[in-house]
């Protein structure tokens, strides 16, 4: 039964706030990197990590959070979600140093899902029908908007109070929703059957995850055979086995038969590699544009509005396209879109700032293009009564996708610099501080090595993703059309929340 009117507004005011703190800390904290880096004197290895962190956490435990608010109430895990992220905000502002901050980052990524999680089902349970689906679009638009003006935002924070505010910032917004809630917000029923809770399979994913994304960000530093390196690296191959084995059974925290269905699978895979190609990339895209450019913050986040604003803008017209054409035929060439932008954008690190306008616009037209389509063959082509766990399964590869970006291209850049500094004499001294763009703290008889290296691996990284987005125009010939899904109550309310997730 729906609540009452104003409840519901209520419920929608509370949820599409939360919506917007986790959307914003997706983008907010990439133009923040170079102020951390200096004030923590920290190289790139360290820096990526606070975007990894996040988003390792928020996908690994997404599916266990979803799980969690069907047992015990979507309002108490909505909540308890909200005061960690809180907490966790609080401690990444007043953070003494890289590794506390990495660490509550972490903490905010778990937050993150616990709030994310039960968003959807929260606002189902307030409105029915036609209110219904038009309260999802309404918050998969907000979500989405707050997360094209993050990096203005964190701009305008950055270059005014410093970079600590673009935590510290969540915190009174994160009180007046846990009030809200606790006091104004309705408890949803749970559903009949409940899916288990799968604590070891939640532990063995996020041990999976760090064991395998540790070595990506400190082999370039210690090297590929360092006794560290191979051991993580080991033992997170060793705990995605014993994950895969755990999952056998029926009711596991992934359902391993849906993973059969050539089109969830190949959707996921898909979304995976769509997120490393655009925001695995973004963090040195902002990096090189604060490097080279020397623009400030704010001036970093006007300058990736065309990336931002191409994301909102191209939005508007996909349900328009997939009315027109097939899921598979979307796809490719929103891959074929984010090829061409990341060529332009390796152009541009010679070029000038048309060159990387049009880069940006192309990046992000084609990132509105992929996502819709791939959670409707998502939903589309499961039982309606898996779809809940077909959309938690592709939702979790998006932030995981992220994640491995940048650590993957992070790898590759570090490597790119190293090679780039290796031949100039006593260049070594200045590898930390190349790898963040950090060019003032190096001395002036190497800053022009320190650029061209610096320039050589962001180009690098642009044309290693482009490369990547060729692999997903060949992988996008394994989704089938699913005619019906867009037009479901259920494809309509997860295409709409793909983009915001």
């Amino acid at each position: 039964m729906p609540a009452s009117p104003h409840a519901a507004r209520w419920t929608f005011a509370l949820v599409s706030a939360g919506g917007v703190v986790m959307t914003l800390d997706v983008t907010v904290v990439n133009v923040a990197l170079a102020a951390i880096a200096r004030d923590f004197d920290a190289g790139l290895d360290r820096v990526q990590w606070t975007v990894s962190a996040y988003s390792l956490a928020f996908g690994a435990l997404l599916l266990t959070a979803g799980a969690l608010s069907d047992r015990i109430g979507r309002r108490a895990v909505f909540t308890a979600g909200m005061v960690l992220f809180t907490l966790a905000s609080a401690a990444c502002g007043l953070a003494p140093d890289a590794g506390t901050l990495i660490v509550a980052r972490a903490a905010q990524g778990l937050g993150g899902s616990m709030v994310f999680a039960p968003a959807l089902a929260l606002i189902a349970a307030a409105y029915e029908g036609a209110r219904r689906q038009a309260a999802i679009a309404s918050f998969a638009a907000i979500a989405s908007a707050a997360g094209a003006l993050g990096p203005v935002v964190g701009g305008i924070l950055v270059q005014t109070l410093g970079w600590r505010w673009i935590f510290l910032v969540n915190v009174p917004i994160g009180v007046l929703v846990v009030a809200g809630a606790l006091t104004r917000m309705p408890e949803s029923a749970a559903p009949e059957h409940p899916r288990r809770l799968d604590p070891l399979g939640a532990l063995l994913a996020v041990g999976a995850l760090l064991a395998l994304h540790y070595p990506l960000t400190v082999g370039p530093e210690k090297g590929w055979t360092s006794p560290g390196v191979f051991l993580s690296a080991t033992a997170g191959l060793t705990l995605a086995a014993a994950l895969v084995a755990s999952q056998r059974r029926p009711d596991g925290l992934i359902d391993m038969a849906l993973l059969r269905i050539r089109a969830l699978s190949g959707a996921a895979v898909l979304g995976f590699l769509a997120r490393m190609t655009c925001l695995g990339v973004l963090a040195f895209v902002t990096l090189w544009l604060q490097a080279t450019h020397d623009y400030s913050p704010l001036e970093v986040g006007l300058h990736l509005l065309p990336l931002t604003g191409s994301v909102l803008v191209a939005g508007m017209f996909v349900a328009r396209l997939q009315k027109l054409h097939p899921p598979q035929t979307l796809v490719a060439a929103g891959f074929a879109a984010q090829a061409l932008g990341l060529l332009a954008l390796a152009a541009a690190a010679d070029g000038g700032p048309l060159l990387t306008a049009t880069g940006l616009v192309l990046l992000g037209c084609g990132s509105a293009v992929i996502f819709p389509p791939l959670m409707g063959v998502a939903v589309g082509a499961v039982p309606a009564d898996r779809a809940g766990m077909a959309s938690g399964l592709t939702n979790a590869c998006y932030p995981l996708g992220t994640a491995t970006g940048v650590a993957v291209f992070g790898a590759l850049f570090t490597a790119r610099v190293d090679a780039g500094l290796s031949t100039a004499e006593g260049a070594s001294a200045a590898q930390e501080a190349t790898g963040t763009g950090q060019f003032g703290d190096i001395e002036p008889s190497l800053r022009p090595v320190a650029q061209e290296a610096f320039t050589d691996a962001f180009t690098a990284v642009c044309l290693a993703s482009a490369a990547l987005c060729l692999l997903g125009m060949l992988a996008a010939r394994t989704l089938r059309p699913v005619p019906t899904s867009a037009d479901t109550p259920v494809g309509r309310s997860l295409t709409g929340t793909a983009q915001a997730s």
